[in-house]
C-alpha cells in the first residue's frame, strides 16, 4: 500500500494506492462521513488483480479542506476534483466501486464518460428513489424549506453517536472493529467540518434530481454491475439494489447480512464477489 498526495485544480488530494500499474484500474469512492480508510481491508484482497486508487474527497480525510466560504461544497464540484485526479494520474479506463456519497459522484463520471467504465460495484450506493429510506422524506422537506434552524438540526448527522450508529446499525457488533468510526469521529472534529458537511447535506438534492440521468445511462450502456448491498441499511434500503436489475440486465445483486457500512464486516465476501464477477 502506498499513501500519496497530488495537486489537483490547485488543491491537494490524498489517495491510497495498491497493486501493479499494469493491472486494470479500480477507482474506489468513499461515502459520508468517511474517507479512503474505509477501503483499508478491501484493497489488500484485490491488489494482485487490480491497480487500486482510493482518494479522499475534497473536504474529507487527508485531502485539503478549504473553507466553505471560498469553496463550493457541491457534488458537481467534488466530481470535478475526482475527474482532475484521473487526468493527473493518466487513468483512461477503470472499474468503479461506489458507496454512499461516492455513488452520485461515480455515476456523474460514468454518465459523462461511458466509454471509460469497465464495470461498477455499488455497495449501498443508491441511484433510485425506491432505495431512499424513511429519513429522506424529512430531508426533502428541508430542501424545500432550508431554514437556518433545520441546517443546524441536520448537524446531528455527524454527531458522535450518529456516526457509531451508522456503522453498528444492522451489524453483528462483535465483528465490527471500532477503527473506522473512531477515525470518522476524529475527522468530524476538524475545523470547518460542520459547515462544509452541512453544505453537502443540502446539495444532496442535486443527486436525487440526477437519478433519471443515471438510470438512463444504465439502461443505454448496460455496464457490468455488481450490487453488493448491506440489506439492513436504513438509509439506502435494499430495494435500491434490486432496482438496478430493471434497467440493466448485466446486474448481479447480492444482499449481505450487514448495514450501511457493510464493507467493515464483509470485506472478504465483497472481495470474492468482485474477483468472481470482474477478474479478467
Amino acid at each position: 500500500m502506498k499513501y500519496n498526495k497530488i495537486r489537483v485544480n490547485g488543491l491537494e488530494v490524498f489517495y491510497r494506492e495498491a497493486g501493479q500499474a499494469d493491472k486494470p484500474v479500480f477507482l474506489l469512492l468513499h461515502g459520508f462521513p468517511s474517507a479512503s480508510h474505509q477501503f483499508r481491508e478491501l484493497m489488500p484482497l484485490l491488489e494482485k488483480d487490480f491497480h487500486l486508487i482510493a482518494p479522499d474527497l475534497i473536504g474529507f480525510g487527508q485531502s485539503e479542506a478549504p473553507d466553505h466560504a471560498t469553496f463550493d461544497y457541491t457534488f458537481d464540484n467534488l466530481t470535478a476534483y475526482v475527474e482532475g485526479l484521473l487526468f493527473a494520474l493518466g487513468i483512461e479506463k477503470f472499474y468503479l466501486y461506489v458507496f454512499d456519497y461516492g455513488a452520485p459522484i461515480g455515476f456523474r463520471i460514468a454518465s459523462k464518460y461511458p466509454e471509460r467504465i469497465l464495470g461498477i460495484v455499488s455497495q449501498n450506493g443508491n441511484v433510485y428513489e425506491e432505495g431512499l429510506g424513511k429519513k429522506w422524506e424529512a430531508r426533502a422537506e428541508y430542501w424545500k424549506n432550508p431554514t437556518p434552524e433545520l441546517r443546524k438540526e441536520y448537524q446531528s448527522a455527524f454527531a458522535t453517536q450518529t456516526i457509531i450508529g451508522q456503522y453498528s446499525g444492522g451489524e453483528d457488533i462483535r465483528k465490527l472493529s471500532p477503527d473506522g468510526y473512531l477515525l470518522d469521529i476524529y475527522y468530524s472534529q476538524s475545523e470547518g467540518y460542520a459547515e462544509r458537511q452541512s453544505d453537502l447535506i443540502f446539495d444532496y438534492q442535486s443527486n436525487v434530481a440526477l437519478y433519471p440521468k443515471f438510470q438512463a445511462y444504465l439502461k443505454k450502456y448496460q455496464p457490468k454491475l455488481l450490487a453488493a448491498w448491506g440489506k439492513n441499511d436504513p438509509s439506502f434500503v435494499y430495494q435500491g439494489a434490486l432496482a438496478f436489475a430493471k434497467d440493466n440486465p448485466n446486474s448481479r445483486i447480492e444482499l449481505l447480512d450487514g448495514g450501511h457500512f457493510a464493507l467493515e464486516t464483509h470485506a472478504k465476501e465483497i472481495a470474492n464477489l468482485i474477483l468472481d464477477y470482474f477478474k479478467e
